[in-house]
């Protein structure tokens, strides 16, 4: 083939490519231009249209904003722009009118458009709001039908995201509902309505709110319960380290059956963000007035986590480590020399056998060792007191 050959076939293929290229932008731009007629026509329904034409609105709004989000559509990357076009049409209005609707799936249906429409979407969260949704999403958290009563869960959850909203939704009341699901829900219930508390919680003054509602039992319940490196847990620990930060909060973690032995039990066994979390509950405490804590922490055998934590914890894990085993000892001040000292001693002597390149990698092997050997004979001592203990020990239930 010649030259003049070869570039024809490549001008040829520099037009196909550009005549794709265009068929591709009329198909996405004709796509776009049916799905805005879509939005009007949904608006128009939910405005003017009759209860079940309401209904049927709710649920296609559900499916657009779903089919945007999904790879297959040609915008695939616009669900947020559709959220947005959504809202901007006035579907939100009459969605929250149709949560006080009799009809329990209008309820339903207009539950689903709002969480699709606020998911990922900050103004729609604050616009939702806005419009009076939280009222009826406190009162659907107290009906007996659990399916809505989850769905309420969740919604209130993806709203508490949003910063402006979390004043509105705790001054509604919907924290005493929320530490009720904690108590009486499902799994995906509990795990929303713990979310939804910590979200909460992140503005101080909403926590006196949420201790009141005696939220700290049914968390250490659910943290006794859950896997302690589980994200629930994570979730969990977070919101009882708030909450440890008022005296009222410190006061009904010790006061909860098992309370410090869990956070003890979550420093041993938590992730790496439950164990700092639950660490952190657990130096409140002590930090708050040493004389009160230390012997409570003490007696659930706290300091074999602890040590270990002080060298596989994250950096603020290890902080709050070595904080809390000071103030656990007989005389903090003298002791915190004499752990210095031991390190340092530890640190010198795999400087003498590896070298100074690898002596900081040496000495934490060795802390290692040394909490093994720590946490074993700890363990040897609750077993020997197990084994001398007569029945006549063993306190009657």
């Amino acid at each position: 083939m010649g030259q003049e050959e070869e570039d024809a076939v490549g001008v040829e293929e520099v037009k196909e490519q550009e005549q794709e290229q265009e068929e591709e932008e009329i198909g996405t731009s004709s796509w776009n231009q049916r799905k805005q007629t879509q939005i009007v026509q949904l608006s128009e329904k939910l405005i003017h249209g009759d209860l079940e034409s309401q209904i049927q609105a709710a649920r296609d709004i559900r499916k657009l904003v779903r089919k945007s989000s999904s790879s297959s559509s040609p915008s695939s990357s616009s669900s947020v722009k559709t959220r947005s076009k959504l809202a901007a049409a006035g579907v939100i209005q009459p969605l929250v009118f149709m949560l006080v609707s009799p009809n329990m799936d209008a309820r339903e249906a207009s539950l689903l458009a709002l969480l699709n429409l606020a998911v990922r979407n900050e103004r729609n969260k604050v616009k939702i709001v806005t419009a009076g949704a939280i009222p009826p999403l406190v009162e659907l958290l107290k009906i007996q039908n659990s399916s809505i009563r989850e769905l309420a869960t969740a919604a209130i959850l993806t709203l508490s995201a949003a910063a402006p909203n979390k004043h509105t939704i705790v001054a509604s009341g919907a924290a005493p509902l929320l530490v009720q699901v904690l108590s009486s829900g499902s799994v995906q219930g509990k795990v929303d309505a713990v979310t939804a508390l910590h979200n909460l919680s992140t503005c101080p003054e909403n926590s006196t709110a949420i201790l009141d509602a005696k939220a700290v039992l049914p968390l250490i319940n659910l943290l006794k319960e859950c896997k302690k490196y589980s994200k629930f847990a994570e979730k969990t620990t977070a919101l009882l380290e708030i909450l440890s930060n008022s005296e009222e909060g410190r006061i009904a973690i010790s006061n909860s059956d098992g309370g410090i032995l869990t956070l003890v039990e979550t420093v041993e066994d938590g992730s790496l963000v439950s164990t700092e979390h639950a660490v952190g509950a657990l130096l409140s405490l002590c930090q708050s007035c040493r004389d009160k804590y230390r012997k409570l922490i003490l007696n659930e055998g706290a300091i074999p986590g602890l040590l270990r934590l002080t060298v596989e914890g994250t950096a603020e894990a290890r902080e709050r480590a070595h904080t809390l085993l000071d103030l656990l000892r007989d005389s903090p001040q003298e002791k915190r020399l004499a752990s210095s000292v031991l390190e340092r001693i530890v640190y010198d002597i795999a400087a003498r056998v590896d070298g100074a390149d690898k002596a900081a990698e040496t000495a934490k092997r060795l802390l290692q060792d040394m909490v093994q050997r720590s946490m074993e004979h700890s363990l040897s001592c609750i077993q020997q007191r197990a084994a001398s203990c007569t029945p006549s020990d063993i306190p009657s239930s």
